[in-house]
């Protein structure tokens, strides 16, 4: 009796977290995410403690005689075209196109979520809104950011604008889909029965069942993120110079590519690890969080 409450005592979380830890490559991916965002808050710290002199000294700072200096002991990963460490600058750099990218995916979910729970509750608005999402998903979402940064303005505040208004529309089609199919439950009734209302019946019971789909989506939305805002700062859109955004880095150094392969090969491995590690993470979250698999 005591083994069985002990196994329903488990929550869905925690379930949900069995499965995923089976998953050795999504571990590894997992690990190099959560080492990547210790490290942006070490530079957060450094910036705070030194109140910004490291990063003046080391990260922007110039050094023309020591200009495409490549890999060595005291240099992992070489100098760029302006003679800056560049290790230094892509780890700077995680704050900018990480957090930046996950600033503008949590946005698009919460404003994805309240959109889609209505359309999805509310049948009179449901074709009116819904269509409105159509117009925005028929155009593709890094031509959408960019046309929006171009209107606003390059700046960071408006790259994450135009990056969570670009992702909005398909988080709110996954929660209207989720909506649609848990309204009719029967405990979606009983709770009507007693009394609860529109507000509370969305937020207590329906929202919390659509998280699923939407933290897997969450996770492969927040790398498509990262490239799009690289996007934006290779064409000058995005990040603006000496800020060490992976994205403007590559757009710098791919004059001296023939010269110097580090200062193109280093930015560019950041981001394809980055992407390739949270598309890995989405798909351990993917499995874990199905139902129908019970491993």
């Amino acid at each position: 009796m005591a083994q069985t409450q002990k196994v329903k005592a488990r929550s869905l979380g925690q379930e949900a977290w069995r499965r995923f830890k089976k998953d050795r490559l999504a571990i590894i991916a997992l690990c190099f995410l959560v080492l990547l965002v210790v490290a942006a808050f070490a530079t957060l710290v450094i910036d705070l403690v030194t109140q910004g002199e490291f990063y003046d000294q080391y990260v922007v700072e110039q050094d023309l005689l020591k200009k495409l200096d490549g890999p060595s002991l005291e240099h992992p990963l070489g100098m760029d075209e302006f003679g800056r460490d560049i290790l230094l600058r892509i780890i700077w750099g995680i704050r900018y196109s990480l957090f930046m990218g996950m600033i503008a995916i949590i946005g698009a979910i919460i404003i994805g979520t309240v959109i889609g729970s209505v359309a999805g509750f509310y049948k009179k608005v449901d074709n009116v809104i819904m269509r409105c999402m159509d117009v925005l998903l028929a155009i593709p979402s890094i031509l959408l950011a960019t046309a929006i940064v171009a209107a606003l303005g390059p700046s960071l505040p408006n790259v994450v604008i135009a990056i969570g208004l670009a992702n909005i529309p398909q988080f709110a089609r996954i929660v209207r889909a989720s909506v649609l199919t848990i309204k009719g439950q029967e405990y979606i009734e009983a709770a009507r029965a007693m009394g609860a209302s529109d507000l509370r019946i969305i937020a207590k019971y329906i929202i919390p069942n659509s998280m699923a789909p939407l933290i897997v989506q969450g996770s492969v939305g927040v790398a498509s993120a990262i490239l799009s805002i690289a996007s934006l700062s290779f064409v000058g859109l995005g990040v603006q110079p000496p800020t060490p955004e992976w994205g403007a880095m590559l757009s710098n150094a791919r004059t001296y590519m023939r010269d110097a392969w580090h200062i193109t090969v280093m930015p560019g491995a950041a981001i394809m690890l980055s992407i390739l590690s949270l598309n890995i993470i989405g798909d351990g979250l993917r499995d874990a969080l199905d139902p129908r698999l019970k491993n």
